[in-house]
């Protein structure tokens, strides 16, 4: 039941992940490999306010997310005069000094050594300390944010997202403010991301910088190209495909050695057939390019 539990939070997580990177790359076609970094600058913040800073999770969370806005709009600033590859390759240049950051700043970060005893969260005296009520509590959270996210998919910010990403000079035509818009979805991709570090930094009361690394955004990136981007259900259906498969491994019975790279193998073939037969993905409205 435990390991039951233990997928479904990261299911949870995971799919709060893969809808943040959708609103930038499935709505306004920003290809950004710089997810993960605010992925950890939740988990670190988080982890700062409520063990060094003695805060509650009351306030710490709030002002994670808050804090994710703030980086965001930072991460705005410095990416948005770049386009098509070269911004891609910009959010690339980002995460590997958000990397760099977490992985030097022992002072605030711990280092390689990382940040331990971050507790379990509480609301109204309730502590989630067990695996049920912490489970609960993130696929909670992960269904209000699929409620926000289908209410933010009918809305006219979506839909001239849609219009930059299809022709950006035709959108500017129409009134459509790029650098605007485009900054405003990036801020709300950088809040629901450190929504997740947050909740990961209390689930496993422990954080380091390889958790953070560029490799985990081109995880997350996986999920939007299995499950499709563009709307809602593929990238919950990405996170639960590339989550299971490797769970799946498990009960072959292969020696630890062999799985991880079959593990690999696995995932790079799925990613070609599908590259080649469902380029939208299994349930996407946009095929990334």
């Amino acid at each position: 039941m435990t390991y039951v539990l233990h997928l479904a939070v990261m299911l949870g997580l995971y799919g709060m992940l893969a809808m943040s990177a959708n609103i930038a790359i499935g709505y306004g076609g920003l290809l950004s490999l710089a997810t993960a970094t605010f992925y950890g600058i939740g988990a670190y913040l988080y982890a700062w306010l409520s063990v060094t800073a003695g805060w509650s999770a009351a306030a710490a969370f709030p002002a994670t997310i808050a804090g994710g806005a703030l980086a965001g709009g930072v991460f705005a600033l410095a990416t948005l005069r770049f386009r098509n590859e070269t911004f891609t390759v910009a959010t690339m240049a980002v995460q590997m000094v958000a990397f760099g950051v977490f992985y030097n700043w022992t002072d605030v970060t711990g280092g390689p050594y990382g940040f331990p005893d971050i507790a379990r969260p509480s609301l109204f005296g309730f502590v989630f300390e067990s695996q049920t009520s912490f489970c609960a509590a993130v696929l909670a959270l992960c269904l209000a944010s699929c409620v926000l996210f289908r209410f933010f998919s009918r809305t006219r910010f979506a839909l001239a997202l849609r219009t930059l990403r299809e022709d950006e000079l035709a959108a500017a035509s129409l009134g459509i403010a790029p650098n605007r818009t485009f900054a405003a979805a990036l801020v709300l991709s950088a809040m629901l991301a450190a929504t997740a570090g947050a909740l990961f930094a209390c689930y496993v009361s422990y954080v380091d910088p390889t958790g953070f690394a560029i490799g985990e955004s081109v995880f997350i990136l996986a999920m939007l190209i299995v499950g499709g981007s563009g709307n809602l259900k593929g990238p919950i259906i990405g996170a639960a495909i590339l989550l299971a498969l490797p769970e799946a491994l498990r009960f072959i019975g292969l020696p630890a050695d062999v799985a991880g790279p079959l593990r690999e193998i696995i995932y790079g073939f799925l990613l070609i057939v599908l590259m080649y037969l469902k380029p939208k993905g299994l349930a996407g409205d946009y095929a990334i390019r």
